[in-house]
């Protein structure tokens, strides 16, 4: 092969090299050119927050007609909602697992006329108190028990696990027979007029509610000044300080405006005190 033919191909070959890596340069220009910057997502809309409660507990929770979860409560917590910039929905949870389905997340937050104990507190966290109750007895009209401690000889209706049927175990020992546990307290005062117990203890404001809307019933109610006074809280996980604090501060909200009042105006009769 001759000297020309030689440098002709390495002429040929280097000007293919050249022109290979200026594509290649280009390419890598243009791999490199920053991407159109995408637009941020849409931010994730608010969780609705799940409120549970036993929707058996007139006036203060309960289900109308239409199925729908009405009462005192429901109406507190709608407007502290509304206050704090959250949503709810209420589901009817039954009492027996309440506390459960709170503590296994199946729940965020509980109103259900709730009592704010010690022992409640090591479980789950409580907003400051929403409504003051006591524990009132329910007996016939004829009965002869005139204070708590005349009902040591009855049979007694309680709704189970309440604050009712924790004074009702002190006074007559907690496995006693003479206690007979129901699932709602308006349960406990059927049986009471049918006679199956002698009284019922249970938070004033459900049974006055009761009595009031079965005036046939022949029932009456003691008061007892031993009962202490109890509080009622929205109660949350325990340690949900961020969702409490929300609670907290619009329940004080609602309060300072009057709207509190309103509400309590409008199921029990009167201005709160």
């Amino acid at each position: 092969m001759s000297g020309i033919a030689i440098n002709r191909r390495f002429a040929l070959t280097a000007a293919g090299l050249f022109a290979a890596l200026a594509i290649a340069a280009c390419g890598k220009q243009e791999a490199a050119a920053p991407a159109a910057a995408s637009a941020p997502p849409p931010p994730a809309a608010a969780r609705v927050l799940v409120v549970g409660t036993d929707a058996a507990y007139a006036p203060f929770e309960s289900q109308n007609e239409k199925g729908e979860v009405v009462g005192f409560d429901i109406d507190v917590v709608k407007a502290v909602a509304a206050k704090a910039g959250i949503e709810v929905k209420f589901v009817n949870t039954p009492w027996e697992g309440i506390f459960n389905s709170l503590d296994q997340g199946d729940r965020d937050l509980l109103v259900s006329s709730i009592t704010i104990t010690d022992e409640r507190r090591q479980t789950m966290d409580f907003s400051q108190p929403y409504f003051e109750a006591r524990q009132l007895i329910a007996v016939k009209s004829d009965s002869p028990v005139a204070k708590f401690d005349d009902i040591k000889s009855l049979k007694v209706g309680v709704q189970n696990g309440t604050t009712g049927d924790e004074v009702v175990g002190k006074l007559l020992g907690k496995s006693s027979t003479a206690i007979k546990r129901f699932e709602s307290t308006p349960l406990a005062l059927k049986e009471l007029e049918a006679g199956g117990v002698q009284a019922v203890v249970a938070d004033n404001g459900v049974v006055a509610h009761y009595l009031a809307n079965n005036p046939t019933g022949g029932f009456k109610t003691v008061s007892d000044a031993g009962f202490p006074a109890e509080q009622y809280g929205i109660a949350v996980k325990k340690g949900n300080a961020e969702l409490l604090a929300k609670i907290d501060k619009g329940l004080a909200d609602i309060k300072a405006d009057g709207t509190y009042a309103k509400i309590y105006a409008s199921h029990f009769g009167a201005e709160s005190k």
